[in-house]
């Protein structure tokens, strides 16, 4: 596990701040790896090449640059880069042009919510020379499709177009061990079902249904129950009470072909319940799933893009709350210094005008 980055940045001293800060801005600004001869040459201090590749070796042990060959120049680590950009890189201020562009596009009058994402989306495409993304406000607007992406390590990112053709993300925790085939039928049975209902709405339905399922399973486990072919017992499921049936009597049970067809109805009152107690958790943590993450190279493991970068801002309403977020996707060489305020701004100006 690599220590806190705030840990590692105490860690430098002024001459392996200077190194390192000399070879992140060296790539940000060409994608080459730079040797010790020419480093020595760009550092204001005067030190020898011999003395910056003692420096470069303590930076490469801590993981913040490594090397393509074992004679070439360092680059920045995904980690370094993160570092870089947290804790030494300077940030870049807007123009007054870049303002007023972005106010323009996003503050004109008449335009609806979606074509106002729109076009932030693409003014903070343009000036940042990336692409642009944009997680829709959160609403309770009925959905036309809804899908469950495990992303592994008991994680889900969930997919959701709305009625008007609103897309938004949300990454929420899922219990340990739930299989792809779990999320993917749980996917189905709410397209199937629930298209055009809120979040909200959708629950309130897999809740009646999950009541009538028990219902009909306490019927029937009951007649089991009294002729004393089985017993009913309650344990603890992920800290949960569920039901099992303890059947005895086989021999008697298959001679009453009704209590044969009554427990084939138990079981799949059982299986029905585990999916749709499933889906009913699925749907609460998507209610309160967190918009998308910012990540840097193999950090990014919403999308799994190694060599790319997600830089976004939230969107918050006039009360603070967070409605979504807008950013911009691009190689992790972009230039951080001028597109963190381009991000930055836009979500003021978009969460000004729909909040």
């Amino acid at each position: 596990m690599q220590p806190p980055r705030q840990s590692i940045i105490s860690e430098l001293n002024e001459r392996s701040r200077a190194v390192f800060s000399t070879i992140v801005s060296a790539y940000l600004e060409t994608g080459d790896p730079m040797g010790s001869q020419i480093l020595a040459s760009r550092l204001e201090e005067t030190i020898s090449p011999a003395s910056v590749r003692n420096v470069m070796a303590d930076l490469e042990d801590m993981g913040l640059l490594y090397s393509r060959h074992t004679s070439g120049g360092r680059l920045p680590t995904d980690l370094g880069l993160r570092l870089f950009v947290d804790g030494l890189m300077e940030i870049g201020s807007l123009s007054d042009d870049d303002r007023i562009s972005i106010e323009q596009k996003c503050a004109a009058a008449g335009l609806s919510t979606k074509e106002t994402l729109e076009e932030a989306t693409s003014a903070i495409s343009g000036l940042a020379g990336c692409t642009g993304l944009v997680v829709a406000p959160k609403s309770d607007r009925g959905l036309k499709h809804i899908e469950f992406v495990g992303i592994g390590d008991g994680r889900a990112l969930v997919v959701m177009v709305g009625d008007e053709g609103f897309v938004e993300n949300r990454l929420i925790e899922i219990p340990a061990g739930t299989p792809l085939s779990a999320l993917t039928q749980a996917a189905n049975y709410l397209n199937s079902r629930l298209t055009g209902k809120t979040l909200d709405e959708a629950r309130l339905v897999i809740q009646k249904e999950i009541n009538e399922h028990r219902a009909k399973l306490d019927a029937l486990t009951c007649k089991l129950v009294e002729a004393g072919l089985a017993t009913k017992v309650e344990e603890s499921r992920d800290g949960a009470s569920g039901s099992s049936l303890i059947i005895k009597g086989h021999a008697r049970l298959l001679d009453n072909v009704s209590m044969v067809t009554e427990l084939e109805q138990i079981r799949s009152l059982f299986d029905a319940l585990d999916r749709q107690e499933l889906i009913d958790l699925l749907l609460d943590l998507t209610k309160g799933g967190d918009g998308v993450q910012i990540f840097i190279g193999s950090q990014n493991e919403l999308f799994d893009l190694t060599g790319c970068a997600i830089v976004t801002a939230p969107i918050s309403g006039t009360n603070g709350e967070i409605m979504g977020a807008i950013g911009v996707v691009g190689p992790t060489r972009i230039n951080y210094s001028r597109i963190i305020p381009i991000v930055d701004y836009t979500a003021q100006v978009v969460g000004r005008v729909i909040g």
